[in-house]
């Protein structure tokens, strides 16, 4: 009896761990797969790392801003040569986004480029928020917004000032140089 019990519960262990390691794409797996692939490039971002002037946020940007921890960033640059593997890459990170966990936060294009937030959780708390942009003569590039007490629509705000904030770009000249 004794053994039958050891055995049974060996058992569902093991279907158990083999059911929890069920490889569904992810957008965490995605970027570890690929953060020392050919053509791609990853950083980790310390928001306490981006100086930006702030003296223009109103106390909601404030807040969205102080609500941030940490950007994770993969880029792809398509180089022009091998348009298939760029195609292939893109639609794989899309397939991704468009699971339903991902609510759609703002969508925009702009002189053809587009790029795509997105944010896992509900209304009034995002545990992640997904900014997602490509250009077909850059590649593509994602960025995970990693904090605490990250509010939807608070990121929206942040978003727009971040578009016409004085952003020092040695900060980000890695990524800059990445895709010329």
């Amino acid at each position: 009896m004794k053994r039958t019990v050891k055995y049974l519960f060996y058992t569902l262990f093991t279907a158990l761990l083999l059911v929890s390691c069920a490889s569904e794409a992810s957008l965490q797996h995605y970027f570890v797969d690929h953060q020392e692939s050919a053509n791609f490039i990853s950083q980790d971002i310390p928001i306490s790392m981006v100086k930006l002037d702030k003296s223009n946020f109103s106390k909601e940007q404030n807040e969205a801003y102080n609500s941030v921890k940490k950007l994770n960033f993969l880029g792809y640059k398509a180089d022009g040569t091998d348009v298939e593997t760029y195609k292939t890459e893109l639609k794989k990170v899309k397939t991704i986004l468009r699971d339903k966990k991902y609510n759609e936060l703002m969508a925009f294009n702009d002189k053809g480029r587009k790029v795509v937030v997105k944010y896992i959780g509900d209304d009034d708390e995002a545990d992640e928020v997904v900014v997602f942009g490509s250009a077909k003569d850059m590649g593509f590039g994602i960025i995970r917004v990693l904090g605490s007490d990250m509010s939807p629509d608070k990121m929206v705000t942040l978003f727009t000032a971040l578009q016409s904030a004085n952003i020092d770009e040695g900060q980000i000249k890695d990524i800059t140089n990445f895709f010329k």
